[in-house]
């Protein structure tokens, strides 16, 4: 037995691999009641081994043999849901075969690449703030971009009532009314917000690179499964 095995694998864990949710979220639903090993009620702090039986909501789950991480080029229009209920979800767009949901949002506005797995752990891990992942946008504004506003931008700036300021960041001008923005985190609408207290007006955001992943030329509305090489130095960035 591997070391991993004799010291069993936490269960919140064991849910995000399964993709039944992210790790915050399947804590919650462990407190909720809804998971049991072996028939009875799980805790928080339990460990899986590999003989017990793992359920939630009296169905049998498992962990995928393989973390699926597919890039699709999100159009504007589809917003970063599964709920079956919004006919513009991105789930019943993609039509996977496997169950996936996304890996953080682009607002329903917003476009470009959006990062789409079955491991709730790995999602964590690339999108939480506190991490620091470079997320990459161009960003078309409604009128001409002055070098104030770009040195304002990569300072921080004050948004929501002038509650949260924004970290440092690194902008760059790509034309008049263009530029680039590499963020490390991911606040609500930042990149809109962080505009609007400028004076400007984002009329058009895409998102080409999420750490190593870039978005390049693929069509929007496509996706393809990333590969062994961006896998590998995804998994090598985020230490799993």
């Amino acid at each position: 037995m591997e070391p991993s095995e004799e010291k069993g694998i936490r269960l919140n864990k064991y849910l995000g691999d399964s993709g039944v949710s992210s790790r915050r979220a399947a804590d919650a639903i462990i407190e909720e009641g809804r998971v049991t090993i072996d028939g009875r009620p799980a805790v928080l702090g339990d460990r899986v081994f590999p003989e017990n039986t793992v359920c939630v909501d009296g169905k049998t789950i498992a962990p995928e043999e393989e973390d699926i991480v597919i890039m699709f080029n999100k159009p504007r229009g589809i917003t970063c849901t599964s709920n079956p209920e919004d006919p513009d979800n991105v789930i019943d767009f993609i039509g996977h075969p496997k169950r996936i949901y996304s890996v953080g949002r682009l607002d329903k506005d917003s476009e470009g690449l959006l990062l789409m797995t079955n491991n709730g752990f790995l999602a964590e891990k690339i999108m939480h703030s506190s991490n620091g992942h470079d997320k990459e946008y161009i960003v078309t504004v409604d009128h001409d971009i002055t070098d104030d506003f770009i040195r304002d931008m990569s300072l921080g700036v004050a948004i929501m009532g002038g509650s949260v300021v924004t970290r440092k960041c690194e902008v760059t001008k790509v034309n008049d009314r263009e530029f680039k923005i590499i963020l490390k985190q991911g606040l609500n609408r930042q990149i809109r917000r962080m505009c609007d207290t400028l004076g400007y007006t984002a009329i058009g955001i895409k998102r080409i690179r999420v750490m190593n992943l870039e978005l390049g030329n693929m069509g929007i509305g496509k996706y393809r499964n990333i590969t062994k090489a961006e896998r590998a130095e995804l998994y090598e960035k985020l230490n799993l």
